[in-house]
């Protein structure tokens, strides 16, 4: 999974040129991942603001707003893509325009297929 991170302060420097670049770059990525039959699935998430962060402490959930406080970074979006190592994996994030701007971080995604549920 190649998990893009991003944050206000970096989004906000940006020249509109050079975030329809990074929306152009996003495209094509897509596209040639889908055409080699790598792509699972894509998405971009929603601001930050929008987010509830839940957490269960003696069976009582607690809900607040927003990501935790301290973060500067948050997960703006994400590729599941189909690769044959990481090495290939790192490729494909040191290509996303997101990587010159804060980080995309590779993360294989865990094999549950031999777990009983």
């Amino acid at each position: 999974m190649l998990l893009i991170y991003s944050n206000p302060e970096s989004w906000a420097g940006l020249s509109a040129e050079q975030r329809e670049g990074l929306a152009r770059s996003h495209e094509e990525l897509t596209h040639e991942l889908t055409e080699q039959g790598l792509l699972v699935s894509s998405a971009g998430l929603a601001d930050p603001i929008t987010t509830r962060t839940v957490s269960v402490r003696d069976d009582t959930p607690t809900t607040t707003d927003g990501p935790y406080a301290e973060a500067k970074e948050h997960l703006a979006g994400f590729y599941l893509v189909e690769c044959d190592n990481i090495d290939q994996a790192i490729a494909y994030a040191a290509r996303m325009p997101d990587a010159q701007y804060l980080a995309v971080e590779v993360r294989p995604v865990m094999d549950t297929s031999g777990l009983e549920m």
